[in-house]
């Protein structure tokens, strides 16, 4: 049974930095498709991140581009998600998808099969 951890939410000023860590559990091997997505209250859920864990290729939303980094640890079968440069605009509820392969890479939540709880991210003016 697939499951995944967030943590490492929080609040920070403008400017400032957080990384998201996602604990993944579950699957048969380390390869497999995963993505950092985010909401707001009202809004849909729209990606941010997405890796393949086989290759360690990412793809990032025009957003976040440059302040934004998705990485592994397979070790710890750990996906990261450094966030700097916040803003204002940045605040939302951030989430920890996965798929199985075969997967794609996509930016659409309808994609994974798998969520994390979510953790809240507060960047303040």
């Amino acid at each position: 049974q697939v499951q995944l951890v967030e943590s490492g939410g929080g609040s920070v000023q403008a400017g400032g930095s957080l990384r998201l860590s996602c604990a993944a559990s579950g699957f048969t091997d380390n390869k497999y498709c995963a993505g950092w997505f985010r909401q707001v209250s009202g809004k849909e859920r729209e990606g941010v991140a997405t890796i393949y864990t086989g290759s360690g290729r990412a793809y990032y939303a025009n957003s976040v581009k440059g302040r934004i980094t998705i990485s592994q640890d397979n070790a710890k079968n750990t996906l990261f998600l450094q966030m700097n440069s916040l803003k204002p605009e940045d605040t939302a509820v951030y989430y920890c998808a996965a798929e199985k392969t075969p997967c794609g890479t996509s930016f659409r939540p309808r994609d994974y099969s798998y969520w994390g709880q979510g953790t809240q991210v507060t960047v303040s003016s």
